[in-house]
């Protein structure tokens, strides 16, 4: 009986926290529009890696340009 009493309180708390989500306010957009906010990340790190990726693979794109290594496109 004891379990069933925590997972009906554990399951009310996690509805209550659900409910009190709200978009960001005006005033907090200005932060959130800060290039270290990107889900990216650091630009200088992608590009590294990007190099990295086609010196390893030998191969060219296949980020954000069309085509693979067969030379389709």
């Amino acid at each position: 009986m004891r379990g069933v009493r925590v997972l009906v309180i554990a399951a009310a708390a996690c509805a209550c926290c659900s409910c009190s989500f709200q978009p960001p306010k005006p005033w907090q957009k200005g932060a959130l529009a800060k290039p270290e906010m990107t889900m990216a990340g650091d630009v200088l790190e992608l590009k590294l890696n990007e190099h990295t990726y086609t010196t390893k693979e030998a191969a060219s794109g296949g980020f954000g340009v069309g085509g693979g290594g067969c030379g389709c496109n």
